[in-house]
């Protein structure tokens, strides 16, 4: 029988998502948890399995486009089996029961732009309800288009409030996902702040070469993020330097061992991993999170890392990485890494994390501050691996081997002794790399 194939949570705060490209085309066969398409959401592009099976005999949804969470995506049919009378125009949301009540939080992207600290037990949060519209869907409404022909990603509502307001949406400066407009940038010109002044307008095109770049959904997330966590964490910062001579010594002979054996190379990165980890369940404090009228202290400690793609910045997860040696930690950070740049994380594998490692070494960085991952308490921050001299214990003047590690801290939750503390206990294992392969 016929079947929908429709827009699926992919993360726990997505309330819509932007189909950026379709892997299967109209006439192609599918089977269940095959990859069909590439769907951006609120924290990174991913792929998007199918849970039907059959040929696809419609696709409603053009590349580029966002839509609800339930939006209908495509129609797939059984082999031979003859399409619905209706099967040119996708059906309307069964959860809408009215396109009359459109409440504005469903078209507004307030949500994922300042999203609530994820609650200890990671449970997600409910999303917000599909948004209706006469023509049976945001989807199937003609959009606006420019000079040139191209079409204006705008919401239903916001297309509605144009026309109303006698705004050229053209001019208008979308916010959304993708740079799609919605009720909140028309609520705005409305309200007065940008009319007459050109605040919220695009500017008429010059020949300079200048322009403007669109948010996509995962950088407007990330802003959101990052501006919320700068505003409402008190952050202080503490920095230790580690003789990183011991750690390169030792790492040069274990991957010696290991490559003689046919077994990984381990990086730099793989030891700190593991230091992090030892170094939190020796100061727990550190491993929480303020939860307004007391403090959450995690009895596991689940690792984030940050991995830059294209797109911008994700954190993957490693679980429970206080059970796992150097080899398992550099495998699954290794396999986390390559999914990520693939757009293959699953939600699961990009939340729950209770303390995050920043590592700009490899570009050479060697100072600087992160910004706590929310609702985290600490991050680190660590910075390259120079040759310098140094002063030994007999007051020689001798090369050495430096590297400096930044740790920003929730002062609600973590005091300065305290993160201190974390910093003397990681300086201690990365110095005396042995207790970490013991």
């Amino acid at each position: 029988m016929a079947t929908y194939i429709k827009m699926p949570k992919l993360s726990d705060t997505m309330t819509e998502g932007t189909l950026v490209k379709w892997l299967k085309s109209e006439g192609d066969e599918v089977t269940i948890d095959e990859e069909i398409a590439e769907v951006e959401t609120d924290k990174a592009t991913m792929t998007m399995p199918t849970f039907e099976e059959g040929v696809i005999h419609r696709i409603y949804v053009k590349e580029g486009e966002a839509v609800p969470l339930g939006a209908v995506l495509a129609l797939v049919l059984e082999e031979g089996e003859e399409p619905p009378a209706d099967a040119d125009t996708p059906p309307a949301n069964e959860t809408d029961s009215s396109s009359e009540a459109e409440p504005p939080a469903a078209d507004s992207e307030s949500g994922p732009g300042t999203p609530a600290p994820a609650s200890p037990s990671g449970a997600p949060d409910k999303p917000a309800a599909p948004v209706s519209t006469p023509s049976g869907g945001p989807y199937s409404l003609p959009g606006p288009v420019t000079g040139d022909g191209e079409r204006i990603k705008a919401s239903p509502l916001a297309r509605r409030m144009a026309a109303d307001q006698g705004v050229d949406l053209s001019r208008i400066r979308g916010t959304g996902p993708g740079g799609r407009i919605v009720a909140e940038d028309l609520q705005f010109l409305a309200g007065g702040s940008g009319a007459g002044t050109g605040i919220g307008l695009l500017p008429s095109p010059t020949p300079t070469g200048d322009q403007t770049l669109p948010l996509s959904g995962m950088r407007r997330v990330i802003a959101g993020r990052l501006l919320e966590s700068k505003t409402t964490i008190p952050h202080f910062y503490l920095n230790i330097e580690i003789d990183a001579e011991p750690l390169m010594t030792l790492r040069a002979q274990v991957n010696e061992a290991s490559l003689a054996n046919e077994g990984p190379k381990y990086t730099v990165n793989d030891f700190i991993m593991r230091a992090t980890v030892l170094a939190a369940q020796a100061v727990p404090a550190v491993n929480a999170s303020f939860q307004g009228d007391s403090v959450y202290q995690y009895g596991e400690v689940h690792l984030s890392v940050a991995v830059a793609i294209d797109e911008g910045l994700v954190t993957p997860v490693i679980r429970s990485a206080q059970a796992k040696s150097i080899r398992d930690l550099a495998g699954e950070m290794k396999e986390l890494a390559g999914k990520a740049r693939e757009k293959k994380l699953t939600p699961d594998e990009m939340q729950g994390g209770t303390i995050t490692i920043s590592n700009l070494g490899a570009f050479g960085i060697g100072h600087f501050d992160a910004i706590i991952n929310p609702p985290q308490a600490a991050i680190l921050a660590i910075g390259t691996i120079s040759k310098q001299p140094v002063v030994d214990a007999h007051n020689q003047i001798v090369p050495g081997q430096r590297m400096w590690i930044g740790m920003s801290c929730d002062h609600r939750v973590v005091d300065g002794a305290i993160g201190a503390q974390f910093l003397s206990e990681l300086k201690r294992y990365l110095e005396n790399p042995v207790l970490l392969v013991s």
